[in-house]
């Protein structure tokens, strides 16, 4: 862990300008500084009470619900509404948008507070001078714009580029034909309508000569095309994107071209022996248009990939990215978290310890109570043949079509079904399962192996079926229903126990104080589970009866 000095954040909101076209009980509620500190924004519905917003909670303004004549008075103020719904204050960040009846009246106004934060860019300050493109994602509210902001003013300012703005909803610049001065020197492009986005910055690039582009919200297929144009001409773009991370970006079509692109490629047999897989395999179709990515998780804690192309290879192939950790501590000081390479090591033996260490991404946090099941070992050799009857499988949350996908490329026998009780096995993500303990009590009670997987991705789910299916080789016996909870003392059923119960302890026991109880098993891996838990310090006891005899691990 590094830890670097950082300037402190000044910030500038005009927050006055924004008051005063509010209604005159708005203005009188919000004229503490307590109630306008960290103020995200304020809404005014037609016959509700208004409303101040703020991170994580909501406060009502006065006890007179807004009347038509109070939002028409906020509207005269404003003037004309663009055609995505949007107007703003001139020379101001402030943001108001539009709801509207089905005879276009306003009825509901939403006045999203702009500020300038000058200082967020010493998040990724290092990464400016590289010259390559950066793209920034997160859930709406995360600061994206604000950061865009401030990058756009030191690339221009600082940094000396000709950087152009395309501005398409004056959110970065301000309303007005006049910029902000938080973009500094950078110039500021207009947009007339939202969908000729793609056209203004195609124009920025042959008519004015840029070697920045900034960009606020790539969100559709030809915005994605012309920011490859402009980056196959060497122009250094900075923009953002819908998702809240890069894996959502990859499984996006719409917008998976910004980060190469996915496509499907059939392996020569010597190839895919080679590579232990299938021979139709999902890769990187093209280098991405960029080449950087951050993650912003909170305004104080980014996650960066210098790598976008290796990080999207990791995902094809159902591995875990390592991404740089930057978080502000209470200080305000930058803390870098680097990432640690994998290690290399040979396959266990049913004679060794059967628990392999895996580092966990930082911030992927476990969901309590969950006994998880890992992913198979990509070394392991794929099932000789198939089992000529379907696998009756239960969609726990998953991607129905990439399920279908995985199923009819890889011609699995596999049929899903719409009851638990129904089913042989049960397939989920990680995150679902944790938010449906009901399910997980179903399944048990019906004696259902449950094989989670850590992402709803198409390598992902494929993995997770061929398993599935050369559990069901292996033991056979596992379609009678009576023998279902049963597990063997096979290394593959002792491998996954032990690795159940290791991240069980290392993710919720130890961290979060919490018991937990693992799926039912055979005496001898019962055993097993607790020697290992014994050896972090922990005590564990045995739960239920017969076939649904469990271990459950208790904190210190």
């Amino acid at each position: 862990m590094a830890s670097a000095p950082i300037s402190p954040q000044r910030i500038t909101d005009d927050l006055d300008r924004l008051l005063e076209v509010l209604p005159e009980a708005v203005r009188t509620a919000l004229g503490s500084a307590e109630a306008r500190e960290q103020l995200l924004e304020v809404v005014l519905d037609l016959g509700r009470i208004p409303e101040a917003r703020y991170p994580g909670r909501a406060v009502p303004l006065g006890a007179n619900p807004i009347e038509r004549s109070d939002l028409a008075a906020v509207v005269e103020q404003l003037g004309t509404f663009g055609g995505d719904n949007r107007a703003g204050i001139e020379r101001t960040l402030h943001r108001i948008s539009a709801i509207r009846n089905r005879s276009g009246d306003v009825v509901g106004l939403t006045c999203r507070v702009g500020r300038a934060v000058f200082g967020t860019v010493a998040m990724v300050r290092d990464l400016m001078d590289s010259g390559q493109s950066l793209l920034l994602m997160g859930r709406p509210g995360v600061g994206k714009t604000t950061a865009l902001r401030e990058i756009a003013r030191v690339l221009a300012d600082e940094l000396d580029k000709r950087v152009v703005v395309i501005d398409t909803s004056n959110e970065i610049a301000g309303d007005g034909d006049i910029p902000h001065p938080a973009i500094g020197r950078a110039r500021r492009m207009q947009v007339t309508r939202p969908e000729l986005q793609h056209q203004v910055m195609i124009e920025a690039v042959e008519n004015h000569m840029p070697e920045v582009i900034v960009i606020d919200e790539i969100g559709t297929e030809l915005e994605a095309q012309a920011a490859r144009t402009i980056a196959e001409r060497g122009v250094m773009l900075v923009a953002t994107a819908h998702g809240n991370e890069l894996a959502n970006l990859v499984k996006n079509p719409t917008l998976s071209d910004l980060v190469g692109g996915i496509e499907s490629v059939t392996l020569g047999d010597e190839e895919a022996r080679r590579r232990r897989t299938q021979k139709t395999v999902l890769e990187r179709a093209a280098e991405p248009t960029f080449p950087m990515a951050v993650e912003m998780h909170s305004r104080d804690r980014w996650l960066v990939h210098r790598d976008v192309a290796r990080t999207v290879d990791l995902l094809l192939r159902g591995q875990l990215p390592r991404p740089q950790v930057r978080q502000l501590d209470d200080q305000g000081r930058l803390q870098l978290s680097e990432p640690l390479a994998p290690k290399a090591s040979p396959r266990p033996s049913p004679a060794a310890a059967p628990v392999r260490r895996i580092q966990e991404p930082a911030g992927v946090s476990a969901q309590p109570n969950l006994a998880l099941r890992p992913l198979p070992d990509p070394e392991a050799s794929p099932p000789t043949e198939t089992p000529s009857a379907p696998l009756h499988l239960f969609n726990a949350g998953l991607s129905e079509p990439l399920i279908d996908q995985a199923i009819r490329s890889r011609r699995l026998p596999v049929q899903l079904v719409e009851a638990v009780e129904e089913a042989d096995v049960v397939l989920a993500a990680r995150q679902q399962l944790g938010q449906r303990p009901e399910l997980r009590r179903r399944a048990q009670d019906a004696g259902l192996p449950i094989l989670v997987i850590k992402a709803d991705t198409l390598p992902q789910i494929q993995r997770g079926l061929e398993r599935l299916l050369q559990r069901r080789e292996d033991r056979p016996e596992a379609t009678n229903a009576a023998a279902r909870p049963a597990a063997t003392s096979s290394r593959d059923d002792a491998l996954e126990a032990l690795e159940e119960c290791r991240l069980a302890v290392e993710q919720v026991v130890l961290p979060q104080g919490q018991p937990v109880e693992l799926l039912p098993r055979t005496e001898a891996i019962r055993r097993m589970q607790a020697e290992l838990a014994a050896r972090y310090q922990l005590t564990s006891a045995e739960f239920g009866s017969g076939s649904q005899l469990r271990l459950r691990l208790f904190p210190r």
